[in-house]
C-alpha cells in the first residue's frame, strides 16, 4: 500500500466529513456575495455558449439519450434532457467561448459545479423541493473541495503545462456538489470521491481546439454521475485522496493535509476572490489586452482614429512562457481565444477586444493579419506563468525609431480588481438577452440575488429555459 504518511484519520476520510458536515450556518456573508456573482456570470456565459457550434453538436448527440427524469438546457423551451446530459451539454455551454470565472491556482471552478448541481436540483420529486440556500451550500461545498485539493500541490499554482485542471479538480468538485445535494453520508462522500476520481483528467492539447469545453461540461457530468453512483451503493477505494495512485497521480509533488475543523470554517473563497472575464479568451490575455489598448490610446489617441499601421516596424510582447497561449497565427475562433498575439493585435486595432472580436470575420481581416506579421513574444524571466504573479509589457517600434510601451500587472476583471456590479450584470445582461427574452433575463438575476431565500431553486431552471414569470407565482417566493 503506497499511501502517503498521515496519522490518525484518512484525508479522504477527512474531506468526506467535512462535506457532509457542513450546513447553511457555516456560510459566511463575503462567501455567500462571491458565489452569486460566480452562478450570475456562469448563467450569463452559458447562455451566450448556447449559440455556439459546439454546443449544437453535443445537443445533438445528447439528444438520442430518454429518461423519466428531465432537466432543463439552457436557453431552450423545445426539449430537455435526462439530469446527466443537462449538466453534460450545459456545462460545454459554459466553456465553449472560454468566458468562465478562473481562480488560483489555476482553474475555472463555477462552470463544472453550477450546471451540475442545477439539473440534480430540477430532477428532485417535488415532494422534496430544492431551496435555493441548498443550491447555494452545495455550490460552495464543490468550489471549496476544488480550492482545496489544488492547494495540496506547489506546482498547481503556474499555469497547467499537462492537462486541463477542471478534468481533475473540477470533476470532483461537482461530485462534492451532488453529494452534498443528495445529502449522502460520510461513506456515501466517500465513495463519490473515489468514483469520481477514475472519471478525473484530460490532456492539455486539445486546448484551442472544440474538445476544450468538453472539459468542463465532462466534469459536471461526471461528478453528477459518481454521485449518483455512490447514492446506489457503488463502492471506490476509500483512500483516494490519500494516495499517490489516487488524486496523487495527476501531481509529482502532491502533499494532501485535513481540512480545518467544521467550528468556524474558513472558506477559501472567503480568501481569495475569483477572476471574472470581461471578453471569451484564455485568462492570460486579459493582462496583454488591457496593456494593448493603453498603448493604443498612446498611439491614435481617443477620437478612435485608425492605427497608424504603416508606421509600425514591430510590436514586442513581454509575456510569461505559456506554450498553449503562443498562437502567432491562429486559424479559428479556438485558436485566437488561446493566442497573446491575436488578443494583443485585436486590441490594438480596436481598442478593445469583445465577443464580436473572435468571429471568422474579424480573425480574418487583412489589418489583423499584418500587425500579427510584425508581433514577437518575450519571455522575461521574472515573468512567472501564474495568475497571482504575471503581467505583459506591449511595445510598439515605429520606423522612425519612436517606442511607445505600457504594462499591465493587474487587469479589471482579476481579483485584485473585481468587476463592479454594474458591469457584472451588464455582461450577464448582454449574455443572456443574446438567447432569451428581457423578463426571463430579469428573473435570473433577481432569484440569483435572492437566492437564499428562495424555496424552490427549480424557478432557475424555469427562467433558463426562457419562460414567462408569469408562469412562476407558485415557486418564486422570497
Amino acid at each position: 500500500m503506497e499511501e502517503l504518511c498521515f496519522q490518525g484519520e484518512t484525508i479522504t476520510g477527512n474531506f468526506a466529513n467535512v462535506i457532509h458536515g457542513l450546513n447553511a450556518n457555516h456560510l459566511t456573508d463575503q462567501v455567500i456575495e462571491r458565489s452569486k456573482r460566480m452562478i450570475l456570470d456562469t448563467l450569463g456565459v452559458g447562455l451566450l455558449g448556447t449559440s455556439t457550434e459546439v454546443c449544437h453538436k453535443v445537443t445533438q448527440y445528447s439528444k438520442i439519450y430518454s429518461s423519466d427524469l428531465s432537466s432543463t438546457i439552457w436557453g431552450r423551451l423545445d426539449f430537455r434532457l435526462p439530469p446527466l446530459y443537462a449538466a453534460f451539454v450545459n456545462g460545454v455551454a459554459v466553456h465553449s467561448m472560454d468566458f468562465d470565472d478562473t481562480w488560483h491556482p489555476a482553474t475555472h471552478p463555477s462552470g463544472a459545479v453550477l450546471p451540475a448541481v442545477i439539473a440534480l436540483s430540477e430532477a428532485f420529486p417535488q415532494k422534496k423541493k430544492i431551496s435555493g440556500l441548498d443550491l447555494l451550500l452545495a455550490f460552495n461545498v464543490g468550489i471549496e473541495v476544488q480550492g482545496r485539493l489544488l492547494r495540496f500541490s506547489s506546482e498547481a499554482r503556474n499555469i497547467p503545462k499537462r492537462f486541463h485542471p477542471p478534468t481533475v479538480v473540477g470533476t470532483m468538485g461537482s461530485a462534492a456538489a451532488c453529494a452534498k445535494l443528495l445529502a449522502l453520508d460520510q461513506l456515501g462522500c466517500k465513495n463519490t470521491l473515489a468514483i469520481a476520481a477514475s472519471y478525473a483528467g484530460a490532456p492539455l492539447a486539445n486546448a484551442a481546439t472544440q474538445t476544450k469545453p468538453l472539459h468542463v461540461g465532462n466534469a459536471a457530468k461526471h461528478g453528477l454521475e459518481a454521485a449518483c453512483l455512490a447514492s446506489q451503493g457503488l463502492q471506490g477505494n476509500k483512500q483516494i485522496l490519500d494516495m499517490k495512485s489516487g488524486i496523487g497521480a495527476f501531481y509529482t509533488d502532491y502533499n494532501p493535509q485535513t481540512l480545518p475543523t467544521l467550528q468556524s470554517y474558513p472558506w477559501l473563497l472567503d480568501q481569495q476572490d475569483v477572476a471574472i472575464k470581461r471578453f471569451p479568451a484564455h485568462l492570460g490575455t486579459h493582462w496583454v489586452a488591457d496593456a494593448a489598448s493603453s498603448v493604443r490610446w498612446k498611439l491614435a489617441g481617443s477620437s478612435g482614429n485608425l492605427l497608424p499601421l504603416d508606421k509600425i516596424e514591430k510590436v514586442i510582447l513581454k509575456v510569461p512562457e505559456v506554450k498553449y497561449v503562443n498562437r502567432p497565427s491562429p486559424a479559428s475562433e479556438h485558436e485566437a481565444r488561446h493566442s497573446f498575439q491575436f488578443v494583443a493585435c485585436s486590441a490594438l486595432l480596436d481598442g478593445s477586444v469583445s465577443v464580436q472580436s473572435f468571429t471568422n470575420e474579424n480573425i480574418h481581416r487583412p489589418s489583423l493579419q499584418e500587425l500579427l506579421h510584425k508581433t514577437e513574444l518575450e519571455h522575461p524571466p521574472d515573468n512567472t506563468p501564474s495568475f497571482e504573479s504575471l503581467y505583459c509589457e506591449v511595445s510598439v517600434t515605429l520606423r522612425d525609431g519612436n517606442m511607445i510601451s505600457d504594462r499591465c500587472d493587474t487587469f479589471y476583471g482579476h481579483w485584485r480588481k473585481p468587476l463592479k456590479k454594474q458591469d457584472l450584470e451588464k455582461k450577464f445582461q448582454s449574455n443572456a438577452l443574446s438567447v432569451l427574452p428581457t423578463e426571463a433575463t430579469e428573473g435570473i438575476i433577481e432569484t440569483v440575488y435572492n437566492l437564499e431565500k428562495v424555496e424552490d431553486c427549480s424557478v432557475l431552471g424555469t427562467f433558463l429555459s426562457g419562460q414567462s414569470a408569469r408562469e412562476l407565482s407558485q415557486k418564486l417566493r422570497f
